[in-house]
C-alpha cells in the first residue's frame, strides 16, 4: 500500500486500519504454519530486507493481475440461454438437483466452517434455504463439469445492494483461478445486467489471500466485527469488504 499524499483524516485512518489487518492476519498465519512467536522477530527482519531490494515485482504483478479480463471478455447469453461464461468458466442458475452435491461438499469441518453464517446442514434444510426469495445462487462450471456455486444473499431491490457468498466444492477445481472468474461473472451479473449498485462479503478471521484476491477485484474494507462468530469453541474475527458497481466498472471496463 502506498502513503496517501496529501488524504483526508478518514481516509488514513482507513488506510491506517487496513494496515492492521493485514499485520494480525500475516501473524495469524505465520503461528499457522508453525513459526514461533520468536521467530516472527527473524520474518520481520526478512520482510525488511525484501523492502530495501529495488525492482521488486509485486506492483506489477498486482497490475497484471487486474488485466487479465475486461467486461468485454464476457459471453454473455443470459437472455437466451441463462448462462454468462468468461474463458472456461461459466456460471448460471442452481439446478435443485444439485443440492445433494452442495451438501456432501459441506460435509467437510474446513469447508462449512468457512462460511458467517453457516450453511444448513440438511439436504432438506439446504433446499428451503435455495428456495427463499432474498436468495438467489448460480452454479459454477468449468467446461462442462460442476465446480462449486456463487450468489447473492440479502438481496435489497430497495437499496440495489446484496451479499456475495462462493463455494468451489470440488477440491480437484481449486486453486486454479475459477473462483476468481466465477465471482467476475456474478459481478458482471449484479452490475451489467441487475444494474445493483453495491455488493458487499463477509469473511472469517482476517486471511491476507482474501484481502489480497478481493482488493485486486475491487473490494474495499468496510469494517471488522471483532470475536463476532463462535467456532469450535474460538471466537473469530470478521471482516466485511463492500464493492460498488462504479468503481468495478471504472477498473474493468
Amino acid at each position: 500500500m502506498k502513503k496517501l499524499e496529501g488524504a483526508s483524516p478518514a481516509l488514513l485512518q482507513y488506510h491506517e486500519q487496513m494496515l492492521k489487518l493485514v499485520a494480525k492476519g500475516f501473524f495469524n498465519e505465520l503461528i499457522n504454519y508453525g513459526v514461533n512467536e520468536a521467530e516472527v522477530l527473524t520474518v520481520a527482519g526478512h520482510l525488511l530486507d525484501h523492502v530495501l531490494r529495488k525492482g521488486s515485482p509485486a506492483g506489477k504483478e498486482a497490475e497484471y493481475y487486474n488485466r487479465q479480463f475486461s467486461v468485454k471478455d464476457v459471453e454473455d447469453d443470459w437472455e437466451e440461454t441463462g448462462r454468462l461464461r468468461l474463458h472456461q468458466v461459466s456460471i448460471s442458475p442452481m439446478d435443485p438437483r444439485l443440492i445433494p452435491r452442495i451438501a456432501a461438499w459441506l460435509e467437510a469441518p474446513a469447508m462449512r466452517e468457512s462460511f458467517y453464517p453457516r450453511f444448513p446442514g440438511s439436504e432438506a434444510e439446504l433446499g428451503r434455504y435455495f428456495e427463499a426469495p432474498e436468495r438467489q445462487y448460480f452454479s459454477i462450471f468449468h467446461e462442462q463439469d460442476l465446480a462449486g456455486i456463487i450468489g447473492a444473499e440479502g438481496i435489497d431491490a430497495e437499496s440495489a445492494k446484496l451479499e456475495m457468498r462462493k463455494l468451489v466444492g470440488d477440491p480437484e477445481m481449486q486453486d486454479k483461478g475459477i473462483g476468481k472468474r466465477a465471482t467476475f461473472l456474478f459481478l458482471y451479473h449484479v452490475f451489467m445486467i441487475r444494474k445493483f449498485r453495491k455488493v458487499y462479503l463477509h469473511s472469517l478471521d482476517i486471511n491476507i489471500r482474501n484481502l489480497n484476491l478481493n482488493g485486486k477485484l475491487g473490494f474495499e474494507l468496510e469494517g471488522v466485527f471483532l470475536e463476532e462468530a463462535v467456532i469450535q469453541d474460538k471466537r473469530r474475527d470478521v471482516v466485511r469488504m463492500a464493492l460498488s458497481g462504479p468503481l468495478w466498472l471504472a477498473l474493468f471496463s
